[in-house]
């Protein structure tokens, strides 16, 4: 069978050719036909079996020559892993190299800013990992409206990794009418479910026992110590011929571990794990392909998607607890037909472990004995109080990512603690170069900013070079004048605020107060004139008044007789509670007469006391109100 009699076209079969292909193998050959009559597909097959070409060129053929408005996406295939995600995408790109189709693939670990710029400009075929999947739809960037056909790839390994929620999820977004593929090397009673509910009447492809071993690949198994794996992997390396060899572990920290050692040995060898960034994962499985590195560390997280050629070693260091995945990891190997290497290594611990995988796979491994790292301690494994065997190595893991994770804090608080040193070393350099550049006040200005009373002189500017300096005034009780006004220190507050008050040297100013000399004194004062006089009412309390009934009016005011001198100090306590001392007259040569404040409304006549009656002496021309305040004539202050 050729891959002309599936019925492929000729851009696809030309690129077939160009990638090698020269014959479909058994997923393909049954999967393609139905797949290109549009039914649905349950494909149970194990990885390296060719299932990615037996879906992706259908996908192709179906959806070339008819091109939507806009580009939506029309084809879908959900992968769990990074790593294969990207090797699908390469697989459509060289299988529709020749086809107008775009595609694009999608995954966590890396910036959305690419991804969501080429889904803007429209793709028909998407790949992607759950996780990333459901944050650029939830955002916006993504709409699976239009969609056609949906793959569901590795939907075992979906399940062990924690996604079969998500998918089931997704499978909200999708429309009802689409074609489906579900492809699974194991068939868990989960994927079953999940089978019944999302197919239709599907097309079942199996071309091997679910969970089978390729028979290409040799198997074989070293007892050993769990102190001397490192050795013993570094010693086959070197005697087997190892031309690449993908190791596996349990743990990240042992990957990590097991690399170190080996480039310790002189073997070059990278980690890659979960821990890793997708930068770092994708350089090291690169460097790895093109032979720059000899050993390739790696977790379960690479069980999967991993298509390295002519790979011819597969080391099971750390024998895992789920027999499939065992099936997975040597899957590796002998990719498309070629042969491979497995090999295992177990120590007394892990025999449990060893038996249920060879009653998985229906037959035993071949134990290896002659080798210098034999096996020379059996002790029973140690169990929790669930009768779980307690693995060494993850308490080992645990404590190193402890260790990590506290050196990390530290380094943090060490990062921070240096900030905000440089933080407080910055601002103290800006505060010297701020003093360096302003000269300190001088002792005087110093003086005057304490006594906050008296006005201060004029602050000092900084000017430039070519202009005079403002001189200082050694008085600051007098403050210095200018046509404005008076320059106020007023502090930090309102640094060199200028404020603008009245000159009592104007013009205007003095013409008021030569008036005020000229006018015609009054008589001495005697004891008549001393008697307290009844104020003149006002227009608004007499408006009041007036309001009032008569009954309550208040009697007509009478000329009160002049007390006896006996009465003097009581007339004099009684002002002191509420009225300023009369003038003397040296203060009436200086101060203006303020008699004229009484034309309105005064405080005794406001307080309902007996109106002043109106004055016998007649009121000066020359007697104007003053053109300003009081308190600025009081220049002996």
């Amino acid at each position: 069978m050729t891959f002309r009699e599936l019925g492929l076209c000729a851009p696809i079969l030309t690129a077939l050719e160009e990638q090698g292909y020269q014959k479909p193998s058994p997923i393909q050959g049954k999967a393609i036909p139905p797949a290109l009559a549009g039914r649905d597909i349950l494909g149970c097959a194990q990885t390296g079996t060719g299932k990615t070409c037996a879906f992706a060129a259908p996908i192709l053929q179906r959806l070339d020559g008819r091109e939507l408005p806009g580009r939506p996406i029309r084809a879908l295939i959900l992968t769990p892993t990074r790593e294969l995600a990207i090797q699908i995408g390469e697989s459509f790109a060289a299988y529709g190299k020749h086809l107008r189709l775009r595609h694009t693939v999608i995954f966590g670990g890396v910036g959305q800013a690419p991804q969501v710029e080429a889904l803007k400009r429209g793709v028909d075929i998407l790949v992607a990992t759950p996780g990333r999947l459901m944050d650029l739809h939830d955002q916006g960037f993504i709409s699976l409206d239009k969609l056609e056909i949906f793959v569901l790839d590795e939907a075992d390994r979906m399940l062990d990794m924690g996604f079969i929620h998500d998918v089931k999820k997704i499978l909200k977004w999708l429309p009802q009418k689409k074609q489906t593929m579900l492809f699974s090397a194991t068939m868990p009673p989960e994927i079953a479910d999940l089978v019944n509910s999302l197919l239709r009447n599907p097309v079942r492809v199996a071309v091997d026992p679910v969970s089978s071993p390729v028979e290409a690949i040799r198997q074989s198994v070293y007892l050993v110590d769990k102190s001397n794996k490192t050795r013993l992997l570094a010693h086959l390396i070197r005697t087997l011929g190892v031309k690449n060899a993908l190791v596996f572990t349990r743990t990240k920290h042992g990957a990590n571990k097991v690399a170190r050692d080996l480039e310790k040995d002189g073997i070059s060898a990278a980690a890659i794990h979960g821990n890793k960034s997708q930068t770092a994962r994708q350089q090291a499985l690169a460097d790895f392909k093109a032979g720059r590195i000899q050993c390739l560390v790696a977790t379960d997280i690479a069980a999967r998607g991993l298509d390295i050629e002519e790979l011819s070693h597969v080391f099971n260091y750390n024998l895992p607890e789920v027999p499939e995945t065992y099936v997975h990891r040597i899957g590796r190997t002998g990719r498309a037909g070629r042969g491979g290497q497995a090999i295992a290594f177990c120590d007394f611990s892990e025999q449990p472990l060893l038996k249920d995988i060879e009653k998985l796979i229906g037959r035993a491994v071949p134990r290896v004995e002659d080798h210098p790292y034999p096996m020379e301690v059996f002790e029973a494994p140690k169990r929790d109080k669930h009768g779980k065997i307690i693995n060494e190595e993850d308490a080992e893991a645990r404590t190193a990512a402890r260790e990590l994770r506290r050196a990390r804090d530290e380094a943090k608080q060490a990062a921070a603690r240096e900030k905000r040193l440089a933080e407080q070393a910055s601002a103290a350099q800006a505060v010297q170069a701020l003093e360096d550049k302003e000269p300190a006040p001088s002792k005087s200005r110093r003086r005057r900013k304490k006594k906050s009373a008296a006005p201060a002189a004029a602050p000092e500017t900084t000017a430039p070079a070519m202009e005079p300096e403002v001189p200082f005034d050694p008085l600051p009780s007098r403050p210095k004048l200018t046509r404005s006004g008076t320059l106020l220190d007023t502090g930090d507050s309102m640094p060199r605020t200028e404020f603008h008050r009245p000159n009592p040297l104007d013009s205007d100013v003095i013409m008021d107060a030569t008036a005020r000399l000229l006018a015609p004194r009054k008589s001495p004062l005697t004891a008549a004139a001393r008697t307290p006089q009844p104020e003149e009412p006002s227009r608004s309390s007499a408006k009041k008044r007036k309001k009032k009934p008569a009954a309550k009016a208040a009697p007509a005011p009478q000329p009160v007789p002049a007390p006896p001198a006996e009465a003097a100090p009581a007339r004099k306590k009684k002002k002191k509670s509420g009225k300023k001392a009369e003038p003397t007259p040296e203060q009436r040569r200086i101060l203006p007469d303020e008699s004229h404040k009484k034309s309105g409304r005064s405080r005794g006549g406001h307080r309902g006391m007996p109106p002043e009656p109106h004055r016998t002496q007649p009121k000066d021309s020359t007697e104007q109100p003053s053109l300003m305040k009081p308190y600025y004539l009081d220049m002996g202050h």
